[in-house]
């Protein structure tokens, strides 16, 4: 099993265990592929839901640019209500995890 077969096990494990969430695991697949390289360090491999910046960086890079959606208050709503689902207590939170659960919060498999 490679690293990348590997975390993603892991993420689905997180996504059962920490939001109730069975994960479609061909969609997490591509999520945790279009992550690339940031999943295997461990900075950007989490994301702070604490940061306002890191979530800035979430709201531009990942749902404007990748996912196509428009800038406006509903991202910020969503980005919180996937951390709180997430659990603000919950340290690591993996950034494909938070990724998989925008995606599916704003509908937006079609992406991938």
């Amino acid at each position: 099993m490679s690293k990348r077969d590997e975390l993603i096990v892991k993420y689905a494990a997180d996504l059962k265990e920490k939001c109730g969430v069975n994960a479609n695991m061909d969609l997490l697949t591509k999520v945790t592929i279009g992550c690339g390289p940031s999943i295997y360090n461990a900075d950007s491999a989490t994301v702070s839901g604490s940061d306002q910046s890191e979530l800035d960086t979430v709201k531009n890079n990942f749902l404007i640019k990748k996912l196509g959606l428009k800038d406006d208050a509903a991202l910020d709503n969503g980005i919180q209500s996937v951390m709180d689902a997430y659990g603000q207590s919950n340290r690591n939170k993996y950034r494909a995890v938070v990724y998989y659960l925008l995606t599916k919060h704003f509908k937006k498999e079609s992406a991938y």
